[in-house]
């Protein structure tokens, strides 16, 4: 089963999606808009494309659990993904996921000039691997919609 994470940015999207057998980070991108309907509308057709069965969008909440307005725009963003694909959308707990993309991107010699391009598909990656892991694991997930 294909799983494709979302990291959900104002003016970027990061993406991963999992090969095919739902083990393993793979394809990654960046779709860039700051339009969510244009943002969902080609995260549907990469679903499609890529024959994704499971959507995780991560959830920004703040270092005590809170949700802040981000959050709520995550969460509206979610219900406008399940309606537009079909598809069962599980929130995931981000924090801290963009500040281990930097840190990798960092080790890996990018400048952070750079990091600008990459984050968001890394963040996803990171989404994406920790949601596996957990089911993996656990036979649990995220909070689903």
């Amino acid at each position: 089963m294909r799983i494709m994470a979302i990291d959900y940015g104002d003016a970027r999207t990061g993406i991963a999606i999992s090969d095919p057998t739902g083990l393993l980070a793979g394809h990654t991108e960046v779709i860039r808009s700051r339009r969510p309907e244009e943002v969902c509308a080609q995260v549907v057709q990469l679903a499609e494309t890529h024959g994704v069965e499971e959507l995780v969008l991560g959830l920004p909440r703040n270092m005590d659990g809170t949700e802040g307005p981000r959050g709520e725009l995550c969460r509206a963003f979610g219900e406008q993904l399940k309606a537009a694909s079909g598809l069962p959308v599980v929130l995931w707990d981000e924090r801290r996921t963009t500040i281990e993309a930097h840190g990798i991107l960092h080790a890996g010699g990018k400048r952070m000039k750079q990091h600008r391009k990459t984050v968001d598909a890394v963040a996803a990656s990171l989404i994406l691997e920790g949601y596996l892991t957990r089911k993996r694991l656990e036979g649990g997930a995220g909070e689903g919609m």
